[in-house]
């Protein structure tokens, strides 16, 4: 693309002020949550507004056609961010500053890494243009009277853009379990220690022994039956544990309409009847697992199916990775390692950010203490660990 100046900023509040085509040119990556589809739906199933999600995605004009973006929400709550700040909000209320409303780029109720900073592949200036972005962002920002700006679950292409230098860093982890190019879920079980080995075949049996059928389904092969009874399982889940479902059944109906090719719908009968389910999205590469829920007590089963059987689903589908999400320590003795997980910050207030990175660097000596910690507590045999 020849090299130009001249640029426009535009900010909306529905992602089909794009096209599909537009959008999933910047983004350019097969991640299925930064797909128009994906953030269309949202926008049109889900209230986003009434959980604290408003949307005003950043777009960067050359000559009437969008070449980056970033796409943002309006933040009156930190729910559904997974990088809990409460803390630095209520440092803000004590000295006199309002935190809400803030600015954030992710993807509402889901902590998935991905790019943050979108543009086009063959822009001969993408780092010039990111930061004329970010800076119209920021001053938007201000003028708007927000607080801050959060990028999270930034990937390597964000960290590292020199458009982003102004951002202070903060770091927490997920678990992840990683295709070491295993030929089976046996032989991905010969890798972990005699006991971790024992544990899993014993509750995989224990599942078989309750005459448990597991059922997968995949893109168009989800009826919309199908999404009825996963639907009951996932509000069940919500209602024990956080209240108010985030996700609405037209917002998944609309997912195997729309993007088949990533969705992989876990149904498990007892019985003749479905009686527990779990949702995964997938790229090329990852199977994300989403959501889960069950409507008894069957012992183990949610192993089963968030954890083994999506195991097994990857490398049979020859997945390099099955990213199970935040917290939960209980998936290193299955075979899930902590890795690192970064977001971004700027806070309007000068002094406010000087005192925030202070907290930042203090912070971060335990969050890579906590890793190492639990990376020595990890399922494998020394013999196999995995980097060895």
């Amino acid at each position: 693309m020849p090299l130009e100046t001249a640029l426009t900023f535009c900010q909306f509040d529905r992602i089909s002020h794009l096209t599909p085509g537009q959008w999933n040119t910047l983004s350019a990556t097969d991640n299925p949550f930064l797909g128009w589809h994906f953030l269309n739906n949202l926008e049109t199933h889900v209230d986003l507004e009434a959980h604290g999600w408003i949307p005003c995605h950043s777009v960067a004009f050359r000559n009437g056609i969008p070449v980056a973006a970033i796409p943002l929400y309006i933040k009156t709550n930190s729910h559904g961010e997974f990088v809990f700040d409460y803390m630095i909000a209520d440092a803000c209320y004590r000295t006199g500053l309002d935190y809400y409303p803030k600015l954030v780029s992710a993807i509402p109720f889901t902590p998935v890494t991905g790019p943050r900073l979108l543009h086009a592949p063959d822009l001969d200036d993408a780092e010039n243009i990111s930061r004329q972005l970010l800076q119209y962002v920021r001053e938007w920002c201000t003028e708007q009277a927000m607080s801050s700006l959060h990028l999270l679950f930034c990937d390597e292409t964000t960290l590292n853009a020199p458009a982003t230098d102004f951002l202070l860093s903060r770091f927490t982890w997920q678990y992840h379990w990683t295709n070491r190019g295993y030929d089976s879920f046996d032989d991905f079980l010969q890798h972990l220690t005699a006991r971790r080995r024992k544990q899993i075949r014993r509750e995989r049996r224990s599942v078989a022994e309750q005459n448990i059928a597991v059922e997968i389904l995949e893109g168009e092969d989800i009826s919309a039956a199908h999404w009825g009874v996963f639907y009951d399982f996932y509000c069940s889940t919500f209602e024990r544990k956080w209240g108010e479902p985030r996700f609405t059944l037209p917002f998944f109906e609309a997912l195997t309409r729309d993007m088949p090719e990533a969705i992989t719908l876990f149904l498990a009968r007892h019985k003749g009847r479905y009686v527990a389910g779990s949702f995964t999205m997938k790229s090329a590469r990852i199977l994300y697992g989403r959501h889960w829920g069950c409507n008894g007590w069957f012992p183990n089963l949610h192993f089963e199916l968030c954890y083994y059987q999506t195991i097994d689903y990857c490398i049979r589908k020859r997945l390099c990775c099955l990213d199970a999400g935040v917290q939960g320590e209980h998936k290193l003795l299955r075979g899930f390692l902590p890795v690192r997980a970064t977001s971004m910050h700027w806070f309007s207030h000068p002094e406010f950010m000087r005192v925030v990175e202070d907290f930042f660097n203090r912070e971060s000596s335990h969050v890579n203490a906590q890793i190492a910690a639990l990376t020595r507590h990890n399922a494998y045999n020394s013999r196999m660990e995995p980097g060895k």
